[in-house]
């Protein structure tokens, strides 16, 4: 097999196995050539638990097969058809994030250096075509590579390797493997790629895999050099609410900076090309015009689009007592602690009914050294963007806003020589991760 660990020498690698044959035949080669390579190996497994006693007794195999090879393994499982309904996600979603965190706990208890997953040639050329057929821009057509996640580096050693070629490895060593019967199941997008259109392009063109593996290379090659020209040019600022792009006549340029906001900064994968078009278009809009899309809302603004969850918090608790809690993405503490960029107000004359809550119709603030006017004003003179607004944290005693927490306190709870007990607001964002 050609399966490439020069990068890895001396490294320690994890190896996600599922038992299939891919998995199978990556961990037998490091283990057979771990002292060759100088290689600490240890494996990971994750049961999803979506095909009940089949994926158990897979997850007991891997685990039987590393123990009667000394390799260190750990066994993950956890019911993802639930996790997927509790977040409101996709079971493919909901198990792929799941699956990733798995990846970030073993590579702590191993210490590993590397993740490595089996993925081939073959999965390569079903990405890319998968994406192609979806309406992807340049991006989605880079395929499967190896990256990075909280941390944690993700090799894919046999990206090169066919299935043909795995398939002779594993009859020449004399490998057992489990068999996922969904696989073979063209009910799943991914599966009627594999077992119908790859097949038959193959016969059609062959080595079709390998010619899609080298379009993916330079492809990937090419968005590399984009996102580099992108990150020169100061182009992407990710904020507290999001992330904003900077005006790009370019398209070229514009798309791909687009392509990475909703990528990395949440993590949103079906993005079309047609997306990317809308967003690039919003930039010659009026000021304040919105896109929504995915879960997300792209505004423009004066040189700029903002970008943010399509979230508002309609909680409403009391002030009273309240230490921490999280709004819409941010993360809200008051307590009698100074902390830096902390709003100080004093603590003694906040009504016993106050409530923290987002903004709402008719609210009105009282700017610090004096002044009212609608809250909505108020934002729009500190030019508070609009994806922000939604999430603010306020204090409020009915319509009256004593502190838009994070930016300014009302005047009516300013520190004044009488204070006795003086209080601190401290707005921070939640990481993504």
């Amino acid at each position: 097999m050609n399966i490439d660990v020069a990068s890895y020498i001396g490294g320690k690698i994890c190896v996600a196995v599922s038992g299939g044959k891919d998995s199978m035949a990556l961990l037998h080669f490091l283990h057979a050539n771990a002292k060759n390579y100088g290689i600490t190996l240890s494996a990971l497994n994750c049961d999803h638990k979506i095909r009940g006693e089949a994926s158990a007794r897979d997850s007991a195999f891997v685990k039987h097969w590393c123990e009667d090879n000394g390799i260190p393994v750990i066994c993950f499982e956890e019911n993802c058809v639930a996790l997927a309904k509790n977040l409101g996600q996709s079971v493919e979603t909901a198990a792929r994030e799941w699956r990733r965190q798995c990846y970030v706990d073993a590579a702590q208890r191993f210490g590993a250096d590397f993740i490595a997953t089996a993925h081939h040639l073959n999965d390569n050329a079903e990405t890319v075509l998968f994406n192609i057929a979806r309406g992807a821009a340049l991006s989605g057509v880079t395929g499967i590579g190896d990256c990075e996640y909280k941390g944690v580096k993700i090799i894919r050693p046999m990206i090169c390797c066919t299935r043909g070629e795995i398939d002779a490895y594993i009859e020449e060593n004399g490998l057992p493997y489990v068999v996922d019967e969904t696989n073979f199941k063209d009910a799943y997008t991914r599966n009627y790629i594999r077992l119908n259109v790859l097949a038959e392009l193959e016969k059609a063109v062959p080595n079709a895999a390998k010619s899609i593996y080298r379009f993916s290379r330079i492809a990937r090659e090419d968005e590399e050099y984009f996102n580099s020209v992108i990150k020169e040019r100061n182009i992407i600022n990710n904020t507290l609410y999001g992330a904003e792009i900077a005006f790009c006549k370019e398209a070229v340029i514009f798309r791909r900076a687009a392509v990475l906001v909703i990528k990395d900064r949440f993590s949103r994968k079906d993005y079309t090309l047609e997306h990317l078009e809308r967003l690039y278009n919003l930039q010659f809009a009026e000021n304040g015009k919105k896109f929504e899309f995915l879960g997300l809302t792209a505004i423009k603004e004066e040189g700029r689009i903002l970008f943010g969850e399509e979230k508002k918090s309609d909680i409403e608790i009391p002030f009273k007592g309240f230490k921490t809690g999280i709004f819409g993405g941010l993360s809200l503490k008051i307590s009698e602690n100074a902390e830096e960029r902390a709003l100080k107000f004093d603590a003694e004359v906040i009504p016993e009914n106050a409530v923290i809550r987002t903004r709402r119709e008719g609210d009105r603030f009282t700017k610090f050294g004096g002044g009212t006017k609608s809250l909505g004003d108020y934002f729009t003179d500190r030019k508070i963007p609009h994806t922000l607004r939604d999430m603010l944290p306020l204090i409020a005693y009915g319509s009256e806003i004593l502190a838009v927490c994070g930016v300014e306190i009302s005047d009516k709870i300013k520190v004044t020589e009488r204070t006795e007990k003086i209080a601190y607001i401290s707005l921070s964002g939640v990481k993504n991760d």
